[in-house]
């Protein structure tokens, strides 16, 4: 059937797009993928064969920066750790110094503040926290002052202030492994590292050992390399830390929608329109 295929729909990486089965597709006039990160796919290769391709950006933020939140939240009052006490049976009560830590007030540092950054600064300054951000392009004066959020220039003035760090970056040559033993030891030895872009962007090995020698208070992360981690993985068996297996767009309505918005520019490839949500090769 590869002579009738004109539209692919990833979903969750799949079906892998390589040059062997673009060559089988000579019709294929448009890639869309589930979600917004393009990292398992070779842009200029696909590109190459003449072949649009489309994200779902606007279905995924608000969904992603709840995940966020609930990441920063759950680690910050340690509640992986008190459910597992609650539930134990010899529990009888909860230790005074199980103590968590205060989020109005704290300052979060967000990396990357597209879309997703932006809808978690808004849910931030919600909880009165104080915001700090690093990006490649500033946020316009107006939108700053709508969530109350300070630009930080250089990445290092940033991880150095900031008792939450939270990574909403795309993965490219140029964010892997983005943060790592250097980046890690400017950070407070109680801050929080918060991980829902892709598990590259995180020297996993470097932050094994600042979480074990108290580098950095805790992590945080929906995003390993690989998902999932080898059930040996030392991550795996820390106390600080909460690792959620890539929940970020995994809600009922998400989903839905996620698949309204590729079909909305599949239709518009195969009518010869502009695509919503295009992405082209850097």
């Amino acid at each position: 059937v590869g002579k009738k295929v004109q539209a692919i729909y990833l979903w969750w990486h799949k079906p892998v797009i390589d040059k062997e089965l673009l060559q089988s597709l000579p019709n294929l006039k448009v890639i869309v993928n589930s979600g917004v990160g393009m990292d398992h796919l070779n842009l200029n290769l696909v590109a190459s064969f003449g072949v649009k391709m489309a994200n779902a950006p606007r279905a995924v933020s608000s969904t992603t920066a709840d995940t966020g939140m609930a990441l920063l939240l759950a680690s910050a009052r340690r509640l992986v750790e008190v459910h597992n006490i609650s539930i134990s049976p010899s529990m009888e009560y909860c230790e005074a110094d199980i103590l968590g830590v205060k989020v109005a007030g704290a300052t979060l540092g967000i990396i990357g503040m597209g879309s997703i950054g932006y809808k978690i600064a808004l849910r931030a300054k919600a909880f009165e926290m104080d915001i700090l951000y690093h990006n490649r392009t500033r946020r316009k004066v107006q939108e700053e002052q709508a969530v109350g959020a300070t630009y930080c220039k250089k990445m290092d003035s940033l991880l150095q202030q900031a008792d939450f760090v939270m990574l909403v970056v795309s993965l490219t040559p140029q964010t892997h492994r983005l943060i790592g033993k250097r980046e890690l030891e400017l950070m407070k030895p109680t801050a929080t590292l918060i991980n829902i872009s892709r598990g590259a962007v995180v020297d996993q090995e470097a932050l094994v050992a600042a979480l074990q020698t108290g580098v950095i208070g805790a992590a945080a992360l929906d995003v390993t390399s690989p998902e999932p981690l080898p059930r040996d993985h030392p991550l795996l068996k820390l106390k600080n830390i909460i690792i959620t297996p890539h929940l970020g767009i995994k809600t009922d309505k998400a989903t839905y929608m996620i698949t309204e918005e590729a079909v909305e520019n599949i239709l518009a490839a195969l009518n010869g329109l502009p695509l919503p949500s295009e992405v082209l090769p850097s």
